[in-house]
């Protein structure tokens, strides 16, 4: 294998990163800080929704329903035990409210809301951040543009007469450059938002659909029901 060829190509292409960064200024300099934090943003967005189960399919809180509304309350909340993810903590926490004989069911519906809005603050962290860099990306872009017009119409002006187009071309297309940078940092981000959202909304409906169906069925207590079916 070439190893030589390898870094001297590796070294060519950082040298070309490092000239694009140069002429750009300091607004590619921003939007450069501005993609390293998205990109860690993301992958980290990833990694915590992994931990809170987005893409297990809530198999198990599902299974815990179904115990539920058959009436094996035990075996349900068993089930759920030591579990992390959104779904089953949710789930568990409502049928644990509704179980507990010293609550009534508006006090147990307040404490699976309570339940449920930290959850879903949880799944939603991180995303104003990210939602933050798709905005100002482009703005800076653009900041960075309009300055790049400015000193390149200078040069002009101070050239006069003898001005040459080639120099006054270079300077526009070295100034679009933290436009196109702008644009190609905003985009990954308003793209990953859009997903993270449509999956948090996911999360959201399944989790009230569970509460709903714990909270459908009445707890017996002595042959009489604890709470009468309400329906949403």
């Amino acid at each position: 294998m070439n190893f030589n060829g390898s870094t001297i190509l590796g070294t060519e292409q950082l040298g070309k990163l490092y000239e694009f960064i140069l002429l750009g200024g300091p607004a590619i300099w921003a939007i450069s800080a501005l993609s390293v934090v998205a990109l860690a943003l993301i992958l980290w967005k990833i990694w915590r929704l992994a931990i809170l189960g987005a893409w297990t399919g809530g198999t198990r809180a599902k299974r815990a329903v179904a115990l539920w509304s058959d009436g094996d309350e035990e075996a349900a909340l068993d089930l759920l035990e030591n579990r992390r993810t959104c779904r089953a903590v949710l789930t568990r926490a409502a049928m644990t409210a509704r179980h507990d004989m010293t609550l009534d069911e508006d006090a147990a519906r307040e404490e699976t809301g309570r339940v449920a809005r930290n959850l879903i603050a949880g799944a939603r962290s991180g995303l104003r951040p990210l939602e933050l860099i798709a905005t100002i990306a482009p703005l800076l872009g653009l900041l960075g543009t309009v300055m790049g017009m400015i000193a390149a119409f200078q040069a002009l002006q101070e050239a006069g007469s003898s001005a040459d187009p080639a120099t006054l071309a270079g300077g526009i297309w070295e100034a679009l450059l933290t436009t196109a940078a702008g644009m190609a940092v905003a985009i990954p981000a308003a793209a990953a938002l859009t997903w993270f959202e449509s999956i948090v909304d996911r999360l959201r409906l399944q989790m009230e659909d569970a509460a709903t169906r714990i909270f459908l069925r009445p707890t017996v207590n002595g042959g009489e029901p604890r709470f009468r079916a309400a329906a949403e």
